[in-house]
């Protein structure tokens, strides 16, 4: 009995001293140390140091400090998306591009394509575009089988529409925005717009659409669009993530 009396002032006087975790693991070892480190003045000096104005209050706002504690101080794990609604068979985007306000792509590209993206890189490309279309990232992109040329100064602007077969609704993605910004080592050149989304989603905003033109090196000066790629990094970096996006927009 003076054994497990003694040995009970120590762990009271050892318990103050750990930290969330460890004590948690104490109350694992046995029953005399779960019965002791289950003391709830333990768990509101943890909680104490975590949320001083909450231990203001006579009692605590749960229904114990180390419920408190326990509840609000687990690691949270990302969870997996729910599978989409949408997939890329349901899609169709229009792509239209213009530069120097002449009409120079003009495509209807089914979704299962822009997925696919460029398999086989063509050949002139540069390394650092290499390694972007091979690359692990997540982009959708296409080829453009009739390369068109741009020079320096030369103004592009974009639009990007897309439906959807299963409800027959239209919405915008890009709506003519200028290519302002030309990666010269990466040989890219991008739009952005940011998306409208459904009044069902009042509280997503600042999302932005990608698109980069992707470019060659040609003679005298220009450069070649061999590719069109588009992504949503700033949001959306899998295909779960993209059509989940895509089926918040604002579909008219």
């Amino acid at each position: 009995m003076s054994n497990d009396w003694s040995h009970g002032e120590v762990l009271k006087a050892v318990f103050p001293l750990l930290d969330g975790s460890d004590l948690a693991s104490c109350m694992c070892v046995c029953k005399q140390w779960r019965d002791t480190a289950k003391d709830d003045y333990l768990w509101r000096c943890l909680c104490a140091k975590k949320w001083p104005s909450i231990c203001k209050k006579p009692q605590p706002p749960s229904t114990t400090y180390h419920h408190l504690f326990r509840t609000f101080s687990k690691q949270t794990r990302s969870r997996p998306l729910p599978p989409p609604k949408l997939t890329f068979h349901d899609l169709e985007f229009f792509i239209d591009l213009w530069s120097n306000d002449q009409l120079v792509f003009s495509e209807a590209i089914a979704g299962p394509i822009l997925r696919q993206g460029i398999e086989v890189p063509p050949q002139g490309i540069c390394e650092p575009m290499r390694s972007h279309l091979e690359g692990p990232t997540y982009k959708m992109a296409t080829s453009v089988k009739s390369r068109f040329s741009m020079l320096d100064g030369d103004e592009a602007r974009a639009s990007v529409l897309v439906s959807r077969k299963d409800t027959n609704k239209i919405a915008c993605i890009i709506e003519n925005s200028r290519f302002d910004y030309v990666d010269r080592t990466a040989f890219r050149a991008l739009a952005f717009d940011y998306l409208q989304f459904s009044p069902l989603y009042p509280f997503v905003s600042e999302s932005r659409a990608w698109l980069s033109l992707l470019l060659v090196e040609s003679c005298g000066g220009k450069v070649d669009v061999f590719g069109i790629e588009m992504d949503f990094c700033d949001t959306a970096n899998s295909e779960e993530e993209v059509l989940w996006l895509l089926d918040m927009l604002e579909w008219k």
